[in-house]
């Protein structure tokens, strides 16, 4: 495959058999040709799991102290809590409109966050918003009766996680631009999460390999033991 002269320059500067410490990985990819934009930096972690099992399938939140540097469009789906949603910062508060809408194919948003009392009504959109990373779930923090919270946290920097068919979680860590030391608190941060949320089913070695990369630069594996100490 062809590739342009930026990808093959910034792909000889990558050691694929070495394992780079997470200080190490950070400043070769800050280092590398980048493009106009500010491009996100992304953690793939490859975890000795088996999401066919239903008690491996790991699904939660990581909230990053240094926030993802995206912003985050929240709408919350809610009769009883209105006024709390928009003070907290939601982008759209409502029910039976946006129900509607999200019928009609509107999903311009990041995150769906709805209150327990209206699940039944919102139920209905799990075939739209299910295969969207979309549909409101208790394990996530996303049905719940305190919106303010919630709102605040997705805006301040939670996301959700969630292990592929392949059991690795891709997430957002940051930007380019963030300081080095922002990064390494939001990676660190994602690596205790996961230990965390380790299975006791699960066998052998957890963190199989991790991987950062950019939006549009090479992956750079990152020596485990620089962030589990």
């Amino acid at each position: 495959m062809k590739v342009s002269k930026r990808v093959a320059n910034n792909l000889k500067q990558v050691d694929r058999k070495k394992d780079y410490s997470i200080e190490e990985a950070i400043d070769l990819l800050k280092n590398l040709e980048g493009t106009k934009f500010d491009e996100t930096f992304e953690a793939h972690v490859n975890l000795g799991v088996d999401p066919r099992h239903a008690d491996q399938n790991i699904r939660g939140t990581v909230s990053y102290p240094h926030g993802t540097g995206r912003k985050v469009r929240v709408l919350v789906l809610t009769k009883s809590k209105i006024d709390e949603a928009e003070k907290a910062g939601a982008d759209y508060v409502g029910l039976e409109e946006y129900v509607e809408k999200i019928q009609n194919g509107w999903s311009d948003v990041d995150v769906v966050i709805a209150t327990p009392d209206v699940m039944g009504q919102v139920g209905k959109l799990g075939r739209i918003l299910g295969p969207k990373g979309l549909m409101p779930n208790p394990k996530t923090g996303t049905v719940t009766m305190d919106v303010g919270a919630a709102v605040k946290e997705v805006k301040s920097g939670r996301i959700e996680i969630r292990v592929d068919k392949h059991g690795i979680i891709h997430s957002p860590v940051g930007k380019k631009s963030f300081p080095k030391e922002n990064l390494i608190d939001n990676v660190k941060t994602l690596v205790s999460t996961l230990m965390r949320m380790r299975p006791a089913t699960a066998k052998g070695v957890y963190f199989k390999k991790i991987t950062l990369s950019t939006t549009m630069g090479p992956g750079v594996r990152v020596d485990k033991s620089t962030l589990t100490q």
